[in-house]
């Protein structure tokens, strides 16, 4: 990345890489030219075509050329992750989206399935996003649903709803987000409901797609909006952006208007069609006039997604004239009567114990309690100055432990070894064990969670250097993967 001067952010999971990167034209496709060769050090040929396969050959780039330079990130920063979306559908929760993945639409032919009837389209992005942008079927085409999501750890709750599944009945289901990235865990979910839970397979949903390649390409492909109405939410320094031909006539009007200085001026010397999508959809939390730009750092006082706050009272604020004060919230906030953190943390617990318990129902013995670890990936290891790369842990769950869950929950530190200690009678596990990992910055790593709960019980681990007299790594403790 620096040798090709790129900049932006990198989210890495064993799952793949999500990045938002800005640089030069040439050296951003040369990245992404060396990206579809990497092969990980695991070289494979097809036996059929005796091709080279790499894994991010049919890797799809999205591409956005002549940005300004003040929307270049400064820097790059690359980080791993648990998930590439957080759905906390990590490890053995996570259904395998080789196996459940939704079918992949072209824009041409996703534009066809949101006018057929008996279709709902789901769009998987937070309310944030929906509430500026969104698609906007025919009448007698597809009916457009939005779960309201603060975050996307809400969807599978949402999901479970039995007013989720009255309106999934019976229908085609689209789902759609910004890049593609979100549908593929979305629709891998319900795929994997609808074959693995009675309750869902009886609602006779009739298929599950998903944009392929995202807003981003529906928008190379239908320039005017299609059937989009107003802007896109981007996690980059544009914020948002509308369909290119809206952009380019709102560009054109501010030349004219820039060089004239006088708007009649402009319709005389510029014929500007009525584009569809050049619509605003959202509103001012404070004032309530049309906007649809989130500028600033303001964040909702209750919920602490973005302010949606025009420019006139954002600069009332800061000039003291009229300040936002915690009753301008955001519109999910106000819809629902959330007027505190503290209302709206008892809920949202209350909604995900009453999920985990239908959940544990349902799945019976194969329910495995959420892993909880906040940020896991970007924990700061603890100090090891000697070195050790031997731990032992204890008081972990006897019942459900195994070589899988335990990877997951000591990701990404690289563990070569696990001795499974056993009762000397039954032979039965108890709880303990002896890791040995790759680096003492695994070490250091893994030590960064003593104390933290997985399945229900609060791990202890420490440095534990092998004794001389002791033969270590013993045999057969290998991990199988």
């Amino acid at each position: 990345g620096n040798k090709r001067q790129i900049t932006g952010r990198m989210r890495v999971a064993r799952e793949g890489l999500n990045c938002t990167l800005t640089g030069p034209r040439d050296g951003i496709r040369a990245w992404c030219s060396a990206l579809r060769k990497f092969d990980g050090g695991r070289p494979r040929i097809d036996p059929e075509t005796g091709e080279k396969l790499t894994e991010f050959a049919k890797t799809e780039f999205k591409l956005t050329d002549d940005l300004p330079p003040k929307q270049r990130f400064p820097k790059l920063h690359a980080f791993e992750v648990v998930e590439l979306v957080n759905y906390g559908l990590a490890g053995t929760r996570a259904p395998e989206i080789g196996s459940y993945g939704g079918t992949h639409l072209e824009p041409e032919d996703y534009h066809k399935k949101m006018c057929e009837k008996d279709t709902v389209i789901i769009d998987v992005r937070n309310h944030y996003e929906a509430n500026i942008g969104r698609f906007d079927p025919p009448e007698g085409g597809a009916k457009m649903i939005d779960p309201m999501m603060r975050k996307s750890t809400e969807f599978p709750v949402w999901l479970d709803n039995p007013e989720t599944k009255e309106m999934l009945k019976g229908k085609q289901v689209l789902m759609y987000c910004t890049g593609g990235v979100r549908c593929e865990r979305a629709s891998a979910l319900l795929k994997q409901k609808m074959e693995t839970e009675e309750d869902t397979k009886a609602l006779g949903i009739k298929g599950v797609y998903q944009l392929q390649g995202g807003i981003d390409k529906y928008f190379k492909k239908f320039p005017e909006g299609g059937l989009w109405r107003g802007k896109n939410y981007v996690f980059d320094k544009r914020f948002a952006h509308a369909p290119p031909a809206v952009e380019a006539v709102d560009r054109t009007k501010k030349v004219l208007h820039k060089d004239n200085g006088d708007i009649e001026v402009v319709t005389k010397s510029f014929a500007v069609r009525n584009i569809a999508a050049d619509q605003v959809m959202g509103k001012c939390e404070a004032c309530e006039k049309p906007w649809d730009m989130y500028r600033g750092k303001r964040r909702c006082p209750t919920c602490g997604v973005p302010s949606l706050v025009c420019r006139e009272c954002i600069e009332a604020d800061q000039a003291g004239i009229r300040k936002l004060g915690k009753a301008v919230r955001c519109d999910l906030c106000v819809a629902e009567d959330i007027r505190n953190k503290r209302e709206l943390k008892e809920r949202d617990e209350k909604k995900m114990k009453e999920y985990e318990k239908k959940l544990r129902q349902k799945l019976e013995n194969n329910y495995v309690p959420p892993i909880q670890r906040k940020h896991a990936m970007t924990r700061k290891p603890k100090p090891n100055p000697e070195r050790i790369t031997r731990l032992f842990l204890k008081n972990m769950c006897a019942k459900q432990m195994d070589e899988s869950k335990l990877l997951e929950f000591l990701q990404p530190a690289k563990v070569t070894h696990i001795q499974w200690l056993t009762d000397r009678n039954t032979g039965r596990f108890y709880g303990s064990a002896f890791i040995e990992v790759k680096s003492a910055e695994d070490a250091g790593s893994v030590l960064a969670l003593d104390g933290l709960i997985i399945l229900g019980r609060k791990i202890q681990i420490k440095f534990q250097r092998a004794d001389e007299k002791d033969i270590w790594p013993i045999p057969n403790t290998k991990v199988s993967s």
